[in-house]
């Protein structure tokens, strides 16, 4: 299978100008740059792909994987520094545990347990989260020593908050997806507080972080996206009252202008809420691989479109179906362009550098504008 590397990386620079809608690309975008998961496999080393790998191993892997990288696709693909341990800030509680739940790791991947179960439980939640003083609660008591040590030692800010969970995969891991569902339906007054008090906090969080990061209103940079793989489990109508309201309040607010980054992922078969998304006016997105270029074009005709691949023929290393699915991705593209041929969702750990190869053969062959 014969790649043109030089050429391919040269057309792909022009490919990416434009938010990928240039009319001078040559070819359809690749969004694929793997994942630092997918060293093990790869490399054929022990390790876990969800959990915690120390620094210095980490970066040595990263490093024998971008020299194979380097001559498989031609380009060294993964970070090879890391900041140093005494850089790092100290941990910032994230929203889940402002509605008091708890991430726990199960050795597979992290999840966040709920933290109430009836309408009277969520209540009584929310009437404590809405006392919540929250810089105090998810700022952590060393926080304004460390911040100075570390601006004075290394010049580095506390990043701005530009990306979170989405509202509805919030409120199923905090409530339930059963119960949220029924919370929609049976108690309308109560699913709009929850709603409103998840915009709150989002604000509330976002505000915090741009202030010590050392933005104000005038000059904070512009942005914004959200994970909400659970979108999918509520109908049209349940997602206008519940989900895009946030999603639209936090876009006027920090993503007013026509180039700053408003995104959705939703690695789900949520091809219903397109027409609702479809009025966020998103600058990109990267939905479930049965939510095709297509379709997502009809409601959404200047969105960059990270996708279609699946991403579970792309773990699986098959070439023919990769080769089949990024042909179909292509030909929907080649009038609207605007495709950054991406997986519709994670590159997980047995994706291999050949199957990368593979995609770029494939939009090198059948993915010419």
């Amino acid at each position: 299978m014969y790649v043109d590397l030089e050429k391919f990386w040269a057309d792909d620079t022009l490919a990416h100008e434009d938010n990928c809608f240039s009319p001078k690309a040559p070819q359809v975008a690749l969004g694929i740059r793997m994942s630092e998961e997918c060293v093990f496999a790869e490399l054929g080393e022990q390790g876990n792909p969800w959990g915690y790998t120390p620094r210095e191993r980490r970066i040595e892997l990263n490093r024998r994987y971008n020299d194979k990288a380097e001559e498989i696709v031609g380009r060294r693909l993964l970070p090879e520094s890391l900041p140093e341990p005494d850089a790092e800030f100290p941990y910032v509680k994230r929203i889940g545990e402002v509605f008091e739940g708890k991430y726990v790791h199960n050795e597979v991947a992290e999840w966040l347990e709920p933290s109430a179960d009836s309408p009277s439980e969520l209540e009584a939640l929310l009437d404590r989260v809405d006392k919540l003083d929250l810089r105090e609660f998810i700022l952590p008591p060393d926080w304004e020593k460390e911040k100075k040590r570390i601006f004075e030692k290394y010049g580095i800010k506390p990043s701005p908050m530009r990306h979170i969970r989405g509202p509805v995969t919030l409120a199923t891991s905090i409530f339930g997806v059963e119960n949220l569902i029924y919370l929609i339906i049976d108690e309308p007054d109560l699913a709009r507080r929850f709603s409103d008090t998840i915009l709150k906090v989002i604000t509330g969080i976002a505000s915090i972080m741009d202030e010590e990061a050392g933005y104000d209103q005038t000059n904070r940079p512009g942005g914004f996206s959200f994970a909400d793989d659970n979108c999918y489990l509520l109908t049209p109508d349940m997602y206008e009252e519940f989900g895009f309201p946030i999603l639209r309040s936090v876009f006027e607010r920090w993503s007013p202008n026509p180039g700053d980054m408003r995104y959705q992922h939703s690695d789900s078969a949520m091809g219903h809420l397109l027409p609702i998304l479809g009025r966020l006016d998103l600058t990109g997105c990267n939905f479930g691989p049965t939510v095709l270029v297509d379709e997502i074009r009809r409601y959404m005709p200047k969105t960059r479109i990270d996708g279609c691949l699946a991403p579970f023929t792309f773990m699986n290393n098959d070439t023919e179906n990769i080769i089949k699915e990024v042909k179909r991705d292509c030909e929907m593209a080649r009038e609207c362009r605007g495709l950054n041929l991406s997986t519709a969702g994670s590159i997980n750990n047995g994706s291999l550098l050949t199957s990368m190869l593979t995609v770029m053969y494939a939009i090198q062959n059948y993915g010419r504008y």
